[in-house]
């Protein structure tokens, strides 16, 4: 880690309890655009165990089982007291992308979404959303498909407090259903909770509108105009 930062600009370690007169505690502090998040399970204290993923994204569901250590990434106390905001979920993603370059990673564990990501792919998506591209919808979120062919995101209510629903019809089949789904997620990453009835041009010009449901937590989205 202290190798790590001081080749890479865009983060310090803002306290290191083993260099600060303490013993070796296996955590220190990170800072990156002003916001400070703790790094957990450090040598020589025991590594946290790999949490369980739902969704894997460049690798094999027995990731899990395989004889790895983890070290946890995670908000600073102060940055969570008022409920996780966008800006220091946005850091976290991007600081977890830096720690890629760490020797050995072997996969990056998304929690919100309960996705595994293959490092590389975890940090192209989330390098090329913080310098504009689109939301890496598979990796900081997941999609599900449902027995009677709905879809639903997991993770989204992280960055929106909400989930989002494809009605069987308008989801669709295979990689177009995909496709659209991922879209309308970066639609609501960038504008965020949607708190009424809102239209929108969808990914082949047609007019689709979002709206929530009420008390469910959830969005349904529909093709056409209401």
């Amino acid at each position: 880690m202290r190798a790590l930062a001081k080749t890479d600009a865009s983060f310090s370690i803002s306290i290191d309890p083993s260099l600060d007169g303490h013993a070796d505690e296996g955590w220190m502090e990170l800072l990156v655009n002003g916001l400070t998040f703790d790094l957990t399970g450090l040598a020589p204290f025991p590594s946290a165990e790999i949490q369980h993923a739902d969704h894997y994204y460049g690798l094999s569901e027995n990731f899990a089982q395989l004889a790895l250590e983890a070290i946890t990434l995670m908000p600073g106390p102060h940055l969570t007291a008022g409920g996780v905001m966008f800006p220091v979920v946005r850091g976290l993603a991007a600081l977890a992308a830096e720690l890629v370059d760490l020797p050995n990673v072997q996969g990056v564990v998304w929690h919100p979404a309960g996705a595994a990501s293959h490092p590389e792919y975890f940090q192209r998506g989330v390098t090329s959303w913080i310098e504009g591209g689109p939301f890496p919808g598979l990796g900081l979120t997941a999609l599900v498909t449902n027995a009677d062919g709905s879809m639903q995101s997991d993770g989204l209510s992280l960055f929106t407090g909400q989930e989002l629903h494809l009605p069987a019809d308008l989801a669709g089949e295979g990689a177009e259903s995909a496709k659209l789904a991922l879209r309308i997620l970066n639609w609501l990453v960038e504008h965020g909770k949607i708190e009424e009835n809102v239209s929108f041009t969808g990914p082949s010009g047609e007019p689709m509108g979002v709206e929530p449901v009420e008390k469910s937590g959830m969005l349904r989205v529909w093709r056409g105009t209401p």
